[in-house]
């Protein structure tokens, strides 16, 4: 006769115990575990140093400049950035670069009182030749370049020697962005072993996006050039923010604003008169004068 099987749950009482017991001890163990992993501060003998390397950034953008050092442009430098815009074509009375009699007056006047006027303002001329990022020794140097071209030797600061500016505390890391080969504005500069930065692929830097490259700065270009007519209306240039004379150049499309200042139109010439500008310059321009006087 075979022995019937038993269990060893006899009564409702340990089948309640055994079901909280199901429940408890899982739970139970769980929370012991948790609470090992969990328990102490972590990484606090960790050196700061190492940690900042860890969560440092893959690499850093470095935009390049869009001119060298303050105060070290030749006379014939500012003179193609800035004067040229009016004085080439002799626009709103400024004397044509190399016209003797023009310049006759500013002659007799002197050295002194010419740079002055140059350098605060004078009639249609605004300071500065409309450029306020100029020293007064590049506006002097510019005086003095015109009036060579008419005969008049005038004397004007020097251009500090590049050794003292190569020489100079932080003046390597701008002259290095200009010994850069013709690359893309935005250079991406590894924060990882040099090793590790000379082995990347010329594509990979190539295929950088495009958002890395910095936009043209519209106000910038406007105050470098534009802003010597079309901040007082100089020959009939509308004027910057005025909304009845910008209205009738609007309505024609900014596609034709961007080829009448690129190609130049009547009196103004083509980009200003500074054909250093790129395209994206002159358009950059255009787009802060409209948006100013819409």
């Amino acid at each position: 006769m075979t022995e019937e099987h038993s269990s060893p749950i006899k009564t409702p009482k340990q089948l309640i115990v055994v079901v909280l017991l199901a429940f408890a001890v899982p739970i139970a163990l769980a929370l012991l575990v948790s609470q090992l992993v969990t328990s102490g501060e972590h990484g606090t003998n960790d050196n700061d140093n190492l940690v900042l390397a860890r969560i440092a950034p893959v690499g850093t953008v470095v935009l390049a400049e869009a001119s060298g050092p303050k105060g070290l442009l030749t006379g014939e430098e500012v003179y193609g950035q800035v004067c040229k815009t009016c004085h080439e074509a002799g626009l709103a009375g400024a004397p044509k670069i190399g016209d003797k009699a023009a310049w006759a007056t500013v002659v007799a006047q002197g050295e002194k009182l010419s740079f002055e006027h140059a350098i605060n303002g004078i009639r249609a001329m605004p300071a500065r030749g409309g450029n306020s990022d100029l020293t007064d020794d590049e506006v002097k140097r510019a005086v003095s370049f015109m009036m060579g071209k008419v005969g008049a030797t005038w004397t004007s600061p020097a251009v500090a020697a590049a050794s003292a500016v190569a020489a100079a505390p932080g003046a390597a890391a701008p002259a290095a962005v200009a010994a850069a080969p013709a690359a893309p504005a935005a250079t991406m500069v590894a924060a990882t072993p040099a090793a590790m930065v000379a082995a990347t692929p010329a594509a990979v830097v190539a295929a950088a996006p495009a958002a890395a490259v910095a936009k043209p700065d519209g106000k910038k270009v406007y105050d470098g050039g534009c802003v010597a007519c079309h901040g007082a209306g100089v020959a009939g240039a509308p004027k910057f923010g005025d909304k009845a004379q910008w209205a009738p150049r609007i309505m024609t499309g900014i596609d034709a604003l961007y080829a009448a200042s690129i190609k130049g139109k009547g009196v103004m010439p083509a980009k200003g008169g500074n054909p250093a500008l790129s395209d994206a310059d002159v358009k950059a321009a255009v787009d802060f004068m409209v948006a100013a006087a819409k």
